[in-house]
């Protein structure tokens, strides 16, 4: 079996890499802008039920402690995208990142997962504004972390791979970014999870011609990260847990829905199950 190759957000989750907290992230809270200050003790506890749940569901999980003082280095979603020919390096648009991509490389390495490209000045790109539609479709948002010159750098990352790009609102501002999967995450190849208050008509039309059912996130629930969630497997999904509306209409269109607990990691920092990971291997 490859120990790499990932150009799918619903397919089978066999090897992951995670980022856990660590002591020294703490006194750096404020600089990330996280809400409020994390309990170190309670983050690393909730990051290994986290990482139990990945493990039960067949995936080999890597544990990597790169860029050590930064809180946001647990998002390890963001730095990195792993397709077929190994590694993309992003470059994020948030400064106090733009350390992690050559940080994470030396643990991609030792995973046995080459770096085939790497981004460079002046293009930024977060892994965030993402998304596999399929094997040979990567949707693109374009807002204040992704240029649009990310699009022909991911293009010529990628070879064969149609990139389409997309427009993100302003939302509120900078200093409370809107990535493009803040409001979709694949549940399957016909299933997508959205909150189509905020997403673009192009994407909606695209969803839609591609014959992409969604399940909608209500109002109520955008805010505390409900259309945030990570497929383990074809209608399979790993979601925060506080949700409940959006839980319920996954599960009536057939979605096994497993949640895990993230005051410390997900809530105080915003950051979702995708977030927290980076799939390596997907079959």
């Amino acid at each position: 079996m490859p120990r790499y190759g990932s150009q799918s957000m619903t397919g089978r989750l066999e090897r992951v890499l995670v980022r856990p907290p660590l002591a020294e992230d703490v006194e750096r809270w404020r600089d990330y802008g996280w809400r409020s200050t994390p309990d170190h003790a309670a983050a690393a506890a909730e990051h290994e039920r986290f990482r139990g749940i990945l493990e039960a569901a067949g995936a080999e999980v890597i544990v990597s402690e790169h860029d050590r003082g930064n809180p946001d280095a647990i998002y390890v979603y963001d730095p990195v995208l792993v397709g077929s020919q190994g590694a993309v390096l992003l470059r994020p648009g948030k400064e106090g990142r733009r350390g992690e991509p050559s940080a994470i490389a030396e643990s991609l390495t030792d995973a046995e997962v080459p770096i085939a490209a790497e981004l460079a000045e002046p293009v930024i790109a977060e892994g965030g504004d993402t998304v596999w539609l399929d094997e040979e479709t990567l949707l693109v948002g374009i807002g204040y972390r992704t240029s649009p010159a990310a699009i022909p750098a991911l293009a010529d990352a990628f070879p064969g791979v149609d990139v389409i790009a997309f427009d993100l609102p302003h939302w509120n501002g900078r200093g409370e970014v809107l990535h493009l999967m803040s409001f979709i995450s694949p549940l399957d190849r016909d299933l997508a999870l959205v909150y189509p208050r905020l997403a673009p008509v192009r994407l909606l039309e695209l969803l839609a011609e591609r014959g992409i059912e969604i399940v909608e996130v209500p109002d109520e629930e955008f805010a505390t990260q409900g259309p945030n969630v990570l497929a383990l497997g074809p209608r399979h999904a790993l979601a925060l847990d506080g949700n409940p509306e959006t839980r319920r209409r996954m599960e009536g269109a057939g979605v096994d829905v497993v949640v895990y607990r993230g005051d410390e990691i997900s809530r105080k920092g915003d950051g979702g199950p995708t977030c927290l990971t980076r799939p390596l291997l997907r079959t």
